[in-house]
């Protein structure tokens, strides 16, 4: 079985593969949907970004250097894969969808939203962008299919420096700033500001974005404000010059923003109404010997994507001589909250 159709090429040789419904929801982390043993699902429908921001953790966009492939998700994929998941955990759970990519680039946005809205024991849905494909029509069509928060990205205010950081000379931070003004003061959708903090890079702008945010109305329901850390990951991109901060000295720094600016930065899991929940189990221990078909690449280059069609999981693979549309061994060596990677023993 064809478990991925290829849709076209970027100029650099990246294949945009279509991942049929046949495909497992289980098992990747680059789509499908996640498990972290919590009420909150994760689930990435796309992998595509139109920006190329200079902080990425995931190295997405048009100049991507690591990838070699990109995915859009048949909708029935994470469906199955939600249903699939409240069977295990119950009823309550958020459903956040939170690419490799963002969001707004998958075409069946809308509908999906629409559909796992209705999915019984689906309490809320939310999505994370950074805000550049939105529009005011978009909005209202997200509002009518029943999204519930967008957790917005928004690491300055400044025209200039939004460009730079977010990679693309294209990006109009004033027309984010302008409609996300709309989603708090106009629309049901609650509005939760997530800027990025670069030490040296845009301390100020931080600053000016939290009471921004605070202003506008952000945080009908949920917190209205949480900053994020800069790190640097293995496929991230790196800001030059830019050392990141232990957490002991963030949130030594975020604690000193709270007592300056007179509003609270940090919540708990009860302000987020997050709890721990029964997870999925893992149905495959580090060291096991599971035989899959190799479906295509994997986000990264030099890695695999292996369906296990006995069980119903998806495996990255690593190891040398991995032909396409074949079987293979694979011993997993990983297999963290039900994302597994395998390593090949032999080709079939």
């Amino acid at each position: 079985m064809e478990y991925f159709k290829i849709l076209g090429k970027y100029l650099d040789g990246r294949i945009i593969y279509w991942v049929n419904q046949a495909t497992p929801a289980f098992g990747y982390i680059a789509f499908g949907v996640i498990d972290r043993g919590t009420n909150v699902l994760q689930v990435r429908p796309t992998t595509i970004c139109p920006l190329n921001c200079i902080f990425c953790s995931v190295d997405a966009g048009p100049f991507s250097k690591y990838r070699w492939a990109e995915y859009i998700v048949d909708k029935y994929v994470i469906i199955r894969g939600v249903k699939d998941a409240i069977r295990y955990k119950g009823s309550g759970v958020e459903v956040l969808i939170d690419t490799m990519g963002d969001p707004l680039t998958y075409p069946y946005l809308v509908e999906l939203i629409y559909e796992l809205k209705h999915i019984p024991g689906v309490s809320s849905v939310a999505l994370e962008t950074h805000g550049a494909l939105l529009s005011y029509k978009y909005v209202d069509r997200l509002e009518k299919a029943g999204l519930d928060r967008i957790n917005l990205s928004i690491e300055t205010l400044d025209r200039c420096k939004a460009r730079i950081l977010q990679g693309v000379n294209w990006f109009d931070v004033k027309n984010v700033i302008n409609i996300s003004e709309y989603i708090a003061r106009n629309t049901k959708i609650d509005l939760h500001v997530t800027p990025l903090w670069i030490p040296g890079v845009n301390d100020e702008d931080i600053i000016n974005v939290v009471r921004w945010a605070i202003r506008i109305g952000a945080g009908k329901k949920w917190p209205p404000v949480t900053i994020q850390k800069y790190d640097i990951h293995r496929f991230g991109r790196k800001v030059r010059g830019v050392r990141p901060l232990s957490w002991k000295e963030f949130w030594r720094r975020i604690e000193d923003l709270e007592k300056r600016l007179g509003i609270k930065l940090r919540w708990s899991m009860n302000e987020w109404s997050m709890k721990y929940m029964k997870r999925i189990p893992t149905i495959y221990d580090v060291g096991s010997l599971i035989e899959v078909n190799i479906a295509g690449r994997g986000i990264f280059r030099g890695e695999y994507i292996g369906i296990d069609d006995r069980r119903h999981r998806i495996i990255t693979l690593i190891g040398k001589h991995i032909q396409r549309y074949r079987r293979a061994l694979v011993e997993i060596i990983k297999n963290k909250n039900g994302i597994y990677l395998g390593k090949i023993v032999k080709n079939l």
